[in-house]
C-alpha cells in the first residue's frame, strides 16, 4: 500500500507542475521519503506510510527538526491524504 501511495503522490505532484524527488541521505536516518518541489520555489517534505501507520521515532524527530526550520512535512497514508495534501499546497 505504501508504494501505491508514493506512486500516486509522484503522479499528483507531476500533474501540479512539480517534481517529487526520492530522498536518500547516507548517514542520516529518519529523512522523509520525498522532497516535493513546486513552481514558485515552494518546497515540502512527504513521508508516505501504509494506511493508519505512524512515523518511527527517528522519523518523528527529523520531521520536528525540519518543521523547526520552517518546512512543512506531510505524512500521507492514503490517496485521499495525498489529495488533501495537494489541495493545501497547490
Amino acid at each position: 500500500m505504501e508504494k501505491a501511495v508514493e506512486a500516486y503522490l509522484r503522479q499528483r505532484v507531476k500533474a501540479a507542475g512539480g517534481i517529487a524527488l526520492k530522498l536518500v541521505c547516507p548517514g542520516w536516518t529518519g529523512v522523509p521519503d520525498r522532497l516535493i518541489v513546486l513552481p514558485g520555489g515552494r518546497v515540502y517534505f512527504a513521508e508516505t506510510k501504509d494506511l493508519g501507520k505512524k512515523p518511527r521515532l527517528k522519523q518523528q524527530l527529523m520531521h520536528e527538526r525540519l518543521r523547526a526550520l520552517g518546512f512543512q512535512v506531510f505524512v500521507p497514508d492514503s490517496k485521499d491524504a495525498v489529495d488533501s495534501m495537494l489541495e493545501e499546497i497547490t
